[in-house]
């Protein structure tokens, strides 16, 4: 009786340390250990993983900082050759401890196989080869959002199919508060009318590419406290002509820092030169601001202090 009842305390006591392993291991922001885990991505496919995966792929440069920030950057096999954050991944690259799989509208679908990942993250812009790993057998997860709530639910379906998601939630409540300290602080000013923004993207023989209602710069520049002079525009990045920016006279004016090179529309002087534009209040009143292009050029984890970034130059006395 006495062996009998040994036994059984034996038994007790494995059960709770196991339990205990679990709520650590569930803490650091992985739940899930066995059982399919099923995500339903930005174009409505549903992919089944049949436990949390081990080896990622990233051949969307916005992901890869989710990945690193929600504590899974360790389980990273293979990034874009254009991936620069939250690390120089070149200096990794030729040190061999990360494997670039070509550029991220160009990757190698022959390195991608020899790293046998358990999933891949890309965006639309491989639409057409998309369907190529599927039948190869491959689990693809494709994201794209389009708003600050989107990217919110990109990072938890980020969490939820690589096991991380208390960390993703995390995340996620982190920037919600950032962004709604913004909007509070803007919101208690009674703002009588809000500034009209002309965000210039891209200068080419095209036009004046900026950002119209599709984009989630749309939304940033909104929550910021701003109209977005092309809100009203279906196209994501669509291009205007010099008359029309004119004609809507826009009271602030954003233009990027240089995208690899100098910047398309040459200098903030040059941009106050252009032919009629003296008669623009944002030109008239000094309201040309220079933003970063590399921290305007990803939707992620860095929506908040895109907000944050805006909205300091929407409203400098509030933001000083």
């Amino acid at each position: 009786m006495e062996k009998v009842k040994g036994i059984v305390t034996l038994v007790l006591i494995v059960i709770i340390v196991m339990s205990a392993f679990v709520v650590v291991y569930s803490s650091r922001g992985s739940q899930r250990t066995v059982g399919d885990i099923v995500v339903v991505d930005s174009q409505g496919y549903k992919t089944t993983l049949e436990s949390v995966p081990d080896r990622i792929i990233s051949i969307a440069p916005s992901v890869t900082p989710i990945l690193f920030e929600i504590g899974v950057g360790d389980k990273v096999v293979g990034l874009t050759a254009y991936d620069d954050s939250p690390y120089n991944f070149s200096a990794w690259f030729a040190a061999g401890n990360m494997t670039s799989v070509g550029g991220f509208s160009t990757p190698s679908l022959e390195i991608i196989l020899s790293l046998q990942p358990d999933v891949i993250f890309t965006t639309d812009i491989n639409n057409a080869i998309i369907p190529n790993m599927r039948n190869l057998g491959l689990n693809v997860i494709v994201v794209g959002p389009k708003s600050i709530e989107d990217i919110y639910q990109t990072i938890k379906l980020i969490g939820k199919a690589t096991g991380a998601e208390n960390n993703a939630e995390k995340l996620v409540n982190k920037l919600t508060s950032q962004i709604n300290n913004v909007v509070s602080t803007i919101n208690a000013a009674n703002i009588a009318a809000k500034p009209v923004v002309y965000f210039e993207i891209w200068l080419s023989n095209a036009g004046f590419m900026t950002v119209g209602a599709n984009s989630w710069q749309n939304d940033v520049i909104t929550t910021a406290g701003g109209i977005n002079m092309f809100s009203t525009t279906p196209e994501e990045y669509p291009i205007t002509s010099l008359e029309v920016i004119i004609t809507d006279n826009p009271d602030v004016i954003l233009l990027p820092t240089d995208m690899g090179g100098a910047p398309s529309y040459g200098s903030v002087d040059t941009v106050r030169a252009r032919p009629g534009w003296n008669t623009i209040s944002a030109v008239k009143n000094d309201h040309i601001y220079v933003i970063d292009a590399d921290l305007f050029n990803q939707p992620g984890i860095r929506v908040a202090e895109q907000v944050q970034t805006i909205a300091a130059c929407l409203y400098p006395d509030l933001f000083p």
